[in-house]
């Protein structure tokens, strides 16, 4: 006969380990039931501990970071917006082109800043929508701020240069002080625009400007100028277009300096118009003789000058020559348009830088006669010199309705 199944625990007398105990039998059921398996070990302290420890770790690198972050930007921005390292005010050129990394570079280099880096990335912060630092010369202050050079960077206020080309001058002695500029660059036209087609005036550029772009401007500003006079003048002037009044405009520029004799001047000249005389202006021998380059300064103007046959030589031709002899400005273009109401026919320069006006022969020989007396005085020869612009003073006198005797120029 088979006997109970029992359990382990009662072959090992309920004892761990395999220690023997008495057998206690089990009924069927209890044979069946499924035994409780046991709970596996739990993890030591030690390997616990090991993994606080990374996470906190972790933790630690984290805030580390950011602290480290918080105090770099700050840094930064202080940087940034302390004074910089320069102690007088210097010039900088930021090229056509230039990026922001090579402006940084360059700054650095140049001592005007501290540190290319911080410049650079916190610039970046402040341009938006395409914006870059502009190119130019910019004049940076001692001790400007990073901040303070990319607020000037960025708005493109850069130095501005001048160059004043006053009126009178020809297209060539323009050309020349234009090509003298060490500021612009550049070749100048290869052809000479017409005389009397550029606005003297003074004209601002920065530095990089090219030549032929203040030629532009000086054209499309007396080009307009000429229009505007134009449009207000004398309805009674003597002058069929624009040219004309260029022409004589220019002639009274080089006549006088004084700004309250042009339009006295004017009304000489467009009386002798009027009355079919020759205009006999000095001025217009001086530049058939030598032209855009000018009379050297030394050179006095000789009576036999005033018979050389050229076509500006007012002596010999009629009416006005056949272009402009300089650059007139707005003050003898206004004159001209709007001249004075007078009967003078003459004027001879008065021995302190004017002239004195006359309607008749006889007045202006007694003024011819006090000026040469002033000549004479000064140690000069009259006789050689074109004191009155007379080719011949007897045949002058002898012959005033054609007009061969008038006034004396200044030049």
């Amino acid at each position: 006969m088979k006997g109970l199944p029992v359990s382990d625990t009662n072959q090992n007398n309920g004892t761990p380990n395999g220690q023997k105990g008495p057998i206690i039998p089990k009924s069927a059921n209890e044979a069946l039931r499924p035994e409780r398996v046991p709970d596996p070990p739990k993890r030591s302290r030690k390997a616990r501990s090991q993994m606080v420890i990374f996470l906190n770790f972790l933790m630690t690198l984290v805030v580390f970071v950011i602290v480290l972050a918080i105090i770099g930007t700050y840094y930064a921005i202080s940087a940034y917006q302390s004074p910089g390292p320069l102690t007088t005010n210097t010039n900088f050129i930021v090229r056509s082109g230039a990026g922001l990394a090579e402006i940084s570079s360059r700054l650095e280099a140049s001592n005007i800043i501290s540190d290319a880096r911080i410049f650079r990335y916190l610039t970046a912060t402040h341009l938006h929508n395409g914006e870059t630092l502009r190119s130019g010369e910019y004049e940076i202050k001692a001790g400007a701020s990073m901040k303070d050079i990319m607020e000037l960077l960025k708005s493109g206020k850069s130095i501005l240069y001048s160059v004043t080309l006053p009126e009178g001058l020809t297209v060539r002695q323009i050309f020349n002080k234009l090509q003298a500029d060490p500021v612009l660059e550049g070749d100048l036209p290869s052809a000479l625009p017409p005389e009397g087609s550029l606005e003297p005036n003074t004209y601002k550029f920065t530095r990089g400007a090219k030549r032929t772009e203040i030629i532009d401007q000086m054209k499309a500003a007396q080009e307009k100028l000429v229009d505007e006079i134009w449009d207000k003048r004398d309805p009674s002037l003597p002058l069929t277009n624009k040219q004309d009044l260029v022409t004589l405009a220019s002639i009274v520029e080089k006549e006088t300096g004084l700004a309250d004799e042009r339009a006295h001047v004017a009304s000489v000249f467009l009386n002798r118009l009027g009355k079919g005389m020759r205009l006999q202006s000095d001025p217009t021998v001086i530049y058939g003789l030598f032209g855009g380059d000018g009379k050297p300064a030394d050179r006095p103007i000789y009576q036999s000058d005033l018979k050389k046959e050229t076509a500006y030589n007012t002596y010999i031709v009629r009416g006005l020559p056949p272009t402009p002899i300089a650059n007139p400005g707005k003050d003898a273009l206004d004159a001209v348009a709007n001249p004075w109401k007078t009967q003078d026919l003459y004027f001879v320069a008065d021995g302190t830088g004017g002239h004195v006006f006359a309607a008749t022969l006889e007045d202006h020989n007694a003024n011819v006669k006090r000026w040469r007396k002033l000549v004479a005085e000064k140690g000069e020869d009259p006789s050689a010199i074109a004191v009155d612009g007379q080719p011949d003073d007897s045949g002058a006198a002898a012959a005033p309705a054609s007009g061969t005797q008038q006034k004396k120029k200044t030049n």
